[in-house]
């Protein structure tokens, strides 16, 4: 799968100065299956808007997108419902957890619906994120930084060609981070998908191809 993006801005940066942006102001840009991605920028520079375009949430924006050779802007809601249960997947910076639910609950949600992973290999998933002994505790009453390690985890359990994951390790510290990181990277390698991930900070995560400044 390839992404291309041809002129493409969010509507709303449109009023922006978005002058020296390596996405914004690129005439094309290519995003492809089996390479990884950090897109570096302040806040309100529009990372988010570019994984929401990406993952078909947001479509107020100018110029084209293309996946593979089709115009995403031909995609009805079951063409977006079958990529996101099978070829896209996607850590939103809000995390969207069910506070309720327990922090397995929350990532059997996900895995039920293909049965992807088994409960085995979810543990498994845990254990590495050291958040094995979490996950019979409602996601509601865990640090933020947990919750993160709980929706990367939810992330992983479904199939998928790429992997949109936005300032997913905003409030881990290093050590977490690059356990976290180190999983993401093994997982898309292990599926040949691709790894975009958003960044309000340089950062020095090994195995990037490529970093677009915003």
């Amino acid at each position: 799968m390839i992404f291309r993006f041809e002129k493409m801005i969010p509507l709303p940066l449109l009023e922006q100065d978005t002058e020296g942006s390596e996405v914004w102001e690129a005439p094309s840009l290519l995003i492809e299956q089996g390479k990884s991605y950090v897109v570096e920028a302040a806040s309100g520079r529009g990372k988010t808007s570019l994984l929401s375009v990406m993952y078909g949430i947001r479509h107020d924006y100018q110029g084209e997108v293309y996946l593979d050779d089709d115009n995403i802007s031909s995609f009805g809601w079951k063409k977006w419902s079958a990529l996101r249960k099978n070829k896209l997947s996607v850590i939103f910076q809000g995390l969207e957890l069910f506070d309720d639910l327990t922090s397995l609950e929350n990532i059997l949600l996900k895995n039920n619906i293909t049965a992807y992973r088994s409960r085995d290999r979810i543990v498994e998933l845990a254990r590495a994120l050291g958040m094995e002994p979490f996950l019979n505790r409602k996601a509601g009453i865990l640090s933020f930084g947990q919750q993160q390690r709980v929706a990367i985890i939810r992330a992983l359990v479904q199939p998928f060609d790429f992997l949109l994951a936005d300032e997913c390790f905003s409030h881990m510290d290093k050590e977490n981070t690059f356990k976290a990181y180190e999983l993401i990277q093994k997982e898309c390698s292990e599926r040949n998908a691709g790894l975009v991930l958003t960044s309000l900070n340089e950062t020095d995560l090994p195995g990037i191809n490529t970093r677009l400044m915003l």
